[in-house]
């Protein structure tokens, strides 16, 4: 599968932090779902986590509000924090009260090291960076999941155990946010650096950011099969 379409400036991280990517994408956990041989605890473990992880990911988001110097970037960003706790949050609650896990226990687990890893360091680059600092940490998960949920459709078969999980982010309103984000993203970084954002100075750091969240990201599904 080609990479998807979500702006030139993810494609140029993309393609800067590219074995990271690969790792991230393509990771055990993730061929696991897609051919339903991932074994339930692992996914519970996973979801548990990642409920624990959307709730930082949402306040980083809403920091983007702060950060923004455009009403079009604070849209996204409150539209996004909206994506977040009322949709994508709500596939979690469904799936864990299906096994007896309620939201305050949900609300209320104790985060994995990888957690508290991920998390902090997107909340600092925000925190010490500008809205561009912020964004590079934030995009890996975001336009990671649009990927990941794209191959997967076309491999996993209908009844697939993850089917609910790969119909989220496959699903057009998912790919709707991470075309906006795509959008606003390209917009913020020529408006900052200009048209050629590669060759300006700061480009290296966010690329190193970029990166970083992506090796994160890959830390964070290794946790996720700790569980099984």
């Amino acid at each position: 599968m080609t990479a998807p379409d979500y702006g030139k400036t993810f494609a140029l991280w993309r393609e800067g932090a590219s074995k990271a990517w690969g790792d991230y994408t393509r990771h055990a956990f993730v061929e696991g779902l897609g051919d339903g041989t991932l074994p339930r605890a692992a996914f519970l473990h996973y979801l548990v986590q990642d409920y624990v992880f959307l709730v930082h990911f949402s306040r980083a988001w809403s920091l983007g509000v702060v950060k923004s110097e455009t009403l079009d970037e604070m849209k996204i960003c409150a539209g996004t924090v909206d994506a977040l706790v009322n949709h994508e949050m709500a596939l979690h609650v469904k799936t864990c009260a299906a096994e007896g896990i309620d939201e305050a226990t949900l609300f209320a687990a104790r985060e994995e090291v990888e957690n508290l890893a991920y998390t902090r360091y997107v909340m600092d680059a925000g925190l010490q960076g500008d809205f561009l600092d912020l964004m590079a940490a934030l995009a890996p998960c975001v336009f990671g999941y649009g990927e990941i949920g794209l191959r997967l459709d076309g491999v996993a078969t209908a009844d697939g155990p993850y089917r609910d999980w790969i119909n989220t982010y496959r699903h057009a309103e998912y790919q709707d946010v991470c075309q906006a984000v795509g959008a606003m993203l390209d917009s913020a970084v020529a408006r900052r650096l200009g048209d050629s954002p590669e060759n300006a100075s700061r480009w290296a750091v966010l690329q190193d950011r970029f990166t970083t969240a992506t090796e994160l990201e890959v830390g964070f599904w290794s946790m996720g099969l700790r569980g099984a």
